[in-house]
């Protein structure tokens, strides 16, 4: 009885399944979660792609990179060479913020076959005669598929390869410029294309590099006791320039909640004068697309934000979805939130500690996709203001289905925003925000103060598939966190934990006037500010007697100016010796390089904010193909002074008091 023969399913909807398609495809880096996320790159940056890539026998293998922005129809196409192991690479270069399509497609080159195997019986002094008037019907086919000349310049040859083993037509058989054409009219109707088609998120430059600064504006009045305003704020954006941030991060700037408003010290009663807290979002003046009235006019917010623009600061906002007891939402849609029994509706509780004054959004509501739309519309809103750049306040409380939908939503209109996710959670509730769309995750490195751990954690972030799509943003405090590190107030603490965030990070801030000015009183037994700014107006003093405002503004100066500090991932942490073959536990040194190696940065930080620490240190010179024997010189960009180095093992001192940190520019001789 005769079986019937059924087609194996097709890899690609797209193309119907041939088992004449010889070429195996296997292994795309990157690929994240098997293609359910995007990777991640930066517009102007280089996009590498690796593929297993490889055919039965030993027939020449073509692999071609395609990419597009999504949504276009052509591909184009970037040639992949080989590396080793039937191991291929190609890289592009981005365009401008978007979504865009990578795939890979590879076929068996029959002419590159054919002409492999013509020089190899031609080494062995064999006769090709046959193998000409092959190669002739080969190049027949080629030029049936060429354009214009090409098709001119292959049957050309054609004549040539047919008259058989003249000297002529072995001369025309190996021609570069048979090679070329041929090249240039593959036959790809036997391709290989990969079995999916990834997805590559491309965001601003400042999603790559950004200096953060945060503030509340009601602190910044020129009257003591008043409220301040956003034109008060505006004052300060030469200040703030001047110190070299370009993202400017206010907390929430929306009208605050009269119902169990929060006291000083999150007081459970408030004063008559108390402002209560940002984040008790809502009121009579309106919820999260109002401005508190106190602050100033929805015109004056806009006139501040183009100024800020103006000065090349990016005004970025708290993004909050909590309301106050007397939001509008709670009367408008009450569906949105959950009820109690007794009538009541739940408040937000973290046992034993209670935060009567705001509201959790309920997200398994029966009016979910409203409520969605609503809280995506709330971004536009402000987008339509000109904002570009929002902080996100706990968002992995909320919905991960809903930040990939309103965040994807988002972007197809407008592809330049920026998110930061303020989740300091479990790893892998932070990596998922960052693959659901996330531009910047903050990061554990405020907890990570021993040179273990922070090489470590560094190690975690840039050489594994985080580097791919979770982009870290360190903050060395916030207004919720005074790091016990910083609670004694040593000046040298401070500064150390501001070069090591501005130089292992390109992505990196501060809650800035707590910072600059060395507040470290803390809340007893608690890692929070007393007197916090969160529930009361502060008055500032910037000009306070030991600030660090000029080693915050040089770092941030040789930031900018150095290209090799304004990437993360490549981060070369360099041993240390202390003595008797053992690596020094204080000094911490780590090289970085531009992406074109012309710019090449050695950060050494001393870990002790109390002695001077010295050590040998070794500096990598096969890294940049130097013997180790190689002299050169390296420049101390903090004290402006330059020091001739002998080779790869040279001798660095820090002195905490002097300045506990060289961020060192390498000149190795051209």
């Amino acid at each position: 009885m005769k079986s019937e023969f059924v087609l194996p399913a097709p890899i690609r909807p797209d193309r119907p399944f041939d088992g004449r398609r010889r070429a195996v495809i296997d292994r795309v880096f990157p690929e994240i979660d098997g293609g359910r996320f995007p990777a991640k790159k930066v517009e102007g940056d280089r996009m590498v792609v690796e593929a297993d890539i490889f055919t039965d026998g030993a027939d020449t293998i073509v692999a071609e990179l395609l990419h597009r922005r999504k949504g276009e129809t052509e591909w184009a196409r970037v040639p992949m060479t080989f590396l080793v192991n039937d191991r291929w690479t190609a890289a592009f270069e981005v365009g401008a913020p978007g979504m865009y399509e990578y795939t890979v497609e590879a076929w068996v080159d029959h002419f590159q076959t054919w002409r492999k195997g013509l020089q190899k019986k031609l080494d062995a002094g064999q006769d090709v005669s046959l193998d000409l008037r092959i190669g002739a019907t080969i190049v027949e086919l080629g030029a049936a598929r060429a354009e214009d000349e090409d098709a001119g310049t292959l049957h050309h040859y054609v004549g040539l390869l047919s008259v058989g083993g003249s000297d002529k037509a072995v001369e025309a058989a190996l021609s570069e410029e048979l090679l070329a054409a041929m090249e240039r009219c593959p036959e790809r109707s036997m391709a290989s294309l990969y079995e999916k088609i990834l997805l590559l998120q491309i965001d601003q430059k400042k999603a790559g590099f950004s200096t953060w600064y945060e503030l509340f504006p009601r602190s910044w009045a020129e009257e003591p006791g008043k409220h301040g305003t956003f034109r008060d704020c505006m004052n300060l954006l030469p200040r703030v320039a001047r110190m070299g941030f370009d993202v400017l991060y206010l907390p929430p700037i929306h009208p605050i909640g009269v119902t169990k408003r929060k006291g000083k010290n999150n007081a459970l009663v408030a004063g008559p004068d108390d402002p209560g807290s940002c984040w008790a979002i809502g009121g009579a003046d309106g919820g999260h697309t109002s401005v508190h009235p106190e602050l100033g006019t929805m015109e004056e917010f806009e006139a501040f934000v183009q100024e800020a623009e103006a000065q090349g600061i990016s005004v970025a906002l708290d993004i909050a979805f909590q309301c106050s007891p007397d939001h509008p939402w709670v009367k408008e849609h009450p569906q949105w939130f959950r009820w109690r029994p007794d009538g009541t509706v739940q408040f937000a509780e973290n046992p034993p500690k209670k935060y009567e004054d705001i509201l959790p959004i309920d997200f398994e509501s029966e009016d979910w996709q409203n409520l969605w739309i609503a809280l995506r519309d709330v971004f536009l809103f402000w987008i339509g203001k000109g904002v570009k750049i929002f902080r996100v306040d706990n968002p992995h409380t909320k919905g991960f289905a809903f930040w990939e939908w309103a965040l994807g939503s988002i972007r197809e209109q407008h592809p330049d925003t920026m998110f930061l996710a303020e989740a300091f959670t479990r790893p892998k509730l932070m990596a998922r925000l960052a693959k659901g769309g996330y531009t910047h995750s903050y990061t554990y490195f405020t907890w990570r103060n021993t040179k273990h751990d922070l090489q470590e954690y560094l190690i975690e972030l840039t050489q594994t598939e985080l580097k791919d799509y979770m982009r870290p943003n360190f903050w060395p405090n916030t207004p919720d966190i005074l790091h016990e590190e910083l609670q004694g107030g040593s000046r040298p603490r401070f500064i150390i934990r501001m070069v090591l965030a501005a130089t292992l990070s390109s992505n990196y801030g501060m809650y800035g006037p707590a910072y600059e000015l060395l507040e470290h009183v803390p809340y007893p037994g608690k890692e929070e500010y007393v007197d916090s700014e969160k529930y009361e107006i502060k008055q500032w003093d910037l000009d306070r007697p030991g600030n660090i405002r000029a080693e915050i503004t040089a770092v941030n100066r040789i930031r900018h100016e150095n290209t090799a500090l304004q990437q993360t991932n490549d981060v070369t942490f360099v041993r240390i010796d202390a003595g008797e073959g053992r690596e020094h536990d204080q000094l911490m040194g780590y090289v970085k390089c531009s992406p074109d190696g012309a710019n090449i940065i050695l950060t050494v930080v001393t870990l002790d904010d109390r002695n001077t620490q010295g050590g040998w240190l070794r500096f990598p010179l096969e890294k940049f193909g130097r013997p180790h024997t190689e002299r050169f010189t390296v420049e101390d960009l903090i004290s402006g002074r330059t020091f001739e180095w002998n080779g790869e093992w040279n001798y660095v001192e820090l002195n905490p008091h002097q300045m506990p940190a060289h961020i060192f520019r390498v000149n190795l001789p051209l």
